[in-house]
């Protein structure tokens, strides 16, 4: 049986790795390469601010070939459809008919894709959708993945939350309302150890840093789109 070429709409964080991981069991599937959207301005990972070149560390470490797309700080809907637009285009030219996501429960976000993707003709996969939150959390660290929080929203965190290298005792000592895999925007995270991985990434803790941003006009799937919003940051440093 023929298998489905498919793209992989890698973010570098534990959901994306859990869903990549399901996929790469599936016979049903060929996932032959790995896609970011990395903010051009400061050479980060878009939303997790995750520096590229631990991105590009991670991505040789699944040993599946990575293609980045560079969009602005802060991309208008025109902007970012536009990128996306010639992405797919060319992605559909190269025989990719699928394209995978790590997404669990946002309804409108998934039938944005599905929409979208569906103009050129590529089928959407979501290997966790709708799949219990803490349960895949329990389940992501049973199978040995590691991962370390990045970035959170301060409406939930302080700073002392990020830098936090999430354990089993991770859900228990989370805000009430909190998603167990902040699956809201409620934090985000860098998976950097795991069975998918040929080796782990190695790094440092670095500065953290607290931004404001205003709220963009439209359903990105780069930024946010609740009202306006603090962000604390916990930069980690390749070794």
């Amino acid at each position: 049986m023929q298998k489905h070429k498919t793209y992989f709409n890698w973010s570098s964080g534990k959901d994306s790795a859990l869903a990549l991981y399901y996929l790469l069991q599936d016979t049903n599937y060929s996932v032959e390469q790995l896609i970011t959207t990395v903010n051009s301005h400061y050479n980060r990972v878009s939303m997790h601010g995750l520096r590229k070149e631990l991105l590009l560390a991670q991505t040789n470490a699944i040993n599946i070939k990575a293609s980045l797309i560079e969009l602005p700080e802060m991309p208008s809907m025109e902007t970012y459809e536009e990128v996306m637009l010639n992405t797919v285009s060319q992605l559909k030219q190269n025989g990719f008919t699928h394209s995978a996501f790590g997404d669990i429960f946002l309804e409108d976000l998934r039938t944005y894709r599905e929409n979208n993707l569906a103009k050129h003709h590529i089928k959407t996969v979501f290997p966790i959708w709708k799949k219990d939150t803490k349960t895949l959390l329990t389940e992501f660290l049973n199978l040995g993945f590691k991962t370390i929080v990045v970035c959170a929203n301060s409406k939930f965190f302080d700073q002392d939350f990020v830098g936090t290298i999430i354990d089993e005792h991770f859900i228990d000592n989370l805000p009430e309302g909190v998603d167990p895999c902040g699956e809201n925007g409620e934090f985000h995270t860098f998976c950097f150890d795991g069975p998918i991985f040929k080796n782990p990434i190695p790094f440092t803790i670095g500065e953290k840093v607290y931004r404001e941003y205003d709220a963009p006009k439209g359903n990105d799937d780069s930024v946010c789109t609740a009202d306006n919003y603090g962000v604390w940051y916990c930069d980690l440093v390749p070794v």
